[in-house]
């Protein structure tokens, strides 16, 4: 940023930009005006996002006291959206200490209003009761509210747009089920909201007046079960009528398997999700628009929602996914570095090939791996690997990509993370499946000295005990199959691939 930026608009701090909402919010925000810092664990991940260049980025964690303090010099609005969702039992612990860190850093910056995006909660349920996501949802907010620092929290109940988890927990269980025999909380009354709204609020809350501290419910027009919202869904996809048949004795433990067999969402994600399903959550109240009036055609209907987030589907225009941030207890170690290695034991597969076409036609095929392209070998070892790894609680192969054709630093893809992109050259990824060990997988596309292309993929593990080292070498006789078929494979695919032209070359490159 230069110095008249630096002059000019209100300094918004986003913690959980790498995330779904946040990923969303910077752009609404710099389009509003506001200057935005990004508070962020892995500043790298948000490197490759079309606004990264008109915001200034932090490295810090929220549970880290002198971070966010670094991070909160300067700033007049603070947004917070993070939780530690599915990080293990003691989420909740980490989530009020990383809120009182936050309002405490908060206050003494002189920050003057903090706004929080949380859950919204049933009135007439003691929290006590709540499932253990909706009451640490519930509980942030409290803290944030006792700062003393004005804050807005906005409690929302499920949030309908593209790529957003329930969305897609909704999305999947409707199109693969016609047929579905499912928990009893599917009559439940909810209040979805369109993530348009909610952008549009939390962009609105940045100008509330200093007296106002208080939470807000906000959800759109309709008010529907869950049922309601899966037969909405299907007419509005132009799908065959869903038949649904509750059963009771369906407990949260096994819906979330059950979400996690049926839909990309994993049960660590689901089984919180599907446990705050059990109660009502339903507006109360309207206050928001006194602050942030609605302007005409919104709030947005929950069908007009769907519309818009399939539309951004069937164009491949989705700009975050639920996978974007970092799944919890998913590994999160740096690649070694090369040539020495301090952390002992490290496994590699090799493979080369020389590639009868050019290095960009190369490239379009490595950065096109995945989702609906596949891995280029044995699919049946691939799908029964996913299978195998959702069974244990992992991601498995269906997060799919957020885009066909173009990846990013830091998002998901299928059960691999995107760790390194150097366009044109190299893709490297870190496994997110359960393992006893650390998993990378690099794909190269390099020219010799004579101009040839050639392809140079490697696969490393760094194995974590006994079980380890058990399996590496108890899949090793797999390799030829899956790594040297890969390697294979995407060489000849490359040759497959239509010529560009030579401004389109140069892009790539």
């Amino acid at each position: 940023m230069n110095a008249d930026d630096d002059r000019a608009g209100t300094l918004c701090l986003v913690t959980g930009a790498t995330g779904y909402i946040g990923g969303r919010l910077v752009p609404e925000l710099l389009d509003a005006g506001h200057r935005v810092r990004c508070l962020a664990r892995s500043p790298g991940k948000l490197r490759d996002h079309p606004w990264a260049g008109r915001v200034e980025t932090v490295r810090g964690d929220v549970t880290d006291a002198a971070s966010v303090a670094d991070a909160m010099r300067g700033v007049d609005v603070a947004y917070y959206l993070v939780h530690a969702l599915g990080s293990g039992d003691d989420f909740e612990r980490t989530d009020r200490e990383a809120a009182r860190i936050f309002g405490e850093a908060a206050r003494a910056a002189g920050v003057r209003r903090i706004v929080y995006l949380g859950g919204l909660t049933p009135s007439d349920v003691p929290e006590r009761a709540l499932s253990p996501h909706l009451r640490s949802r519930s509980e942030v907010g409290r803290i944030l509210l006792d700062s003393g620092v004005p804050t807005t929290v906005l409690r929302a109940a499920v949030v309908i747009g593209s790529g957003s988890v329930s969305f897609e927990m909704l999305r999947y269980l409707t199109e693969r089920l016609p047929v579905m025999v499912t928990p009893s909380w599917v009559h439940t009354r909810i209040q979805p909201v369109a993530v348009r709204d909610v952008l549009r609020m939390l962009v609105g809350s940045a100008g509330m007046p200093a007296d106002v501290n208080r939470a807000f419910d906000i959800g759109g027009p309709d008010v529907l079960t869950y049922r309601e919202m899966m037969t909405r869904y299907a007419r509005v996809a132009d799908l065959r009528k869903r038949y649904v048949v509750s059963v009771p004795m369906l407990t949260p433990r096994l819906s979330s398997h059950w979400v996690g067999l049926v839909t990309p969402v994993p049960a660590a994600l689901a089984r919180p999700l599907t446990e705050s399903l059990r109660h009502e959550v339903v507006c109360h109240e309207n206050d928001i628009a006194r602050y942030v009036p609605a302007p005409p055609g919104s709030p947005i209907g929950f069908d007009e929602a769907v519309r818009l987030a399939l539309r951004r589907i069937r164009q491949a225009d989705v700009s975050t996914r639920w996978s974007s941030a970092s799944l919890p207890g998913a590994p999160s170690d740096p690649l070694p570095t090369d040539p020495d290695w301090a952390g002992g034991s490290l496994y590699t597969d090799r493979r080369e090939r020389p590639v009868d076409a050019s290095r960009e036609a190369l490239w379009r095929v490595i950065e096109g791996i995945g989702g609906d392209h596949g891995w280029y070998s044995f699919p049946l070892a691939w799908a029964v690997r996913g299978r195998l790894d959702r069974l244990v609680g992992g991601v498995g192969l269906r997060r799919g990509r957020r885009d066909a054709e173009r990846l990013r630093v830091g998002e998901s893809l299928d059960f691999w993370r995107v760790e390194e992109i150097e366009p044109g050259r190299l893709l490297r990824l870190r496994a997110e499946m359960r393992l006893p060990g650390l998993a990378w997988l690099e794909l190269r596309a390099d020219t010799d000295d004579d101009g040839r292309t050639w392809y140079r993929q490697r696969a490393l593990f760094h194995p974590q005990g006994l079980l380890g080292h058990a399996y590496w070498w108890s899949i090793s006789p797999f390799h030829s199959v899956v790594f040297g078929g890969m390697a294979r494979n995407i060489a000849l695919a490359a040759t497959r691939e239509p010529t560009r032209t030579a401004d389109e070359h140069a892009s790539v490159g």
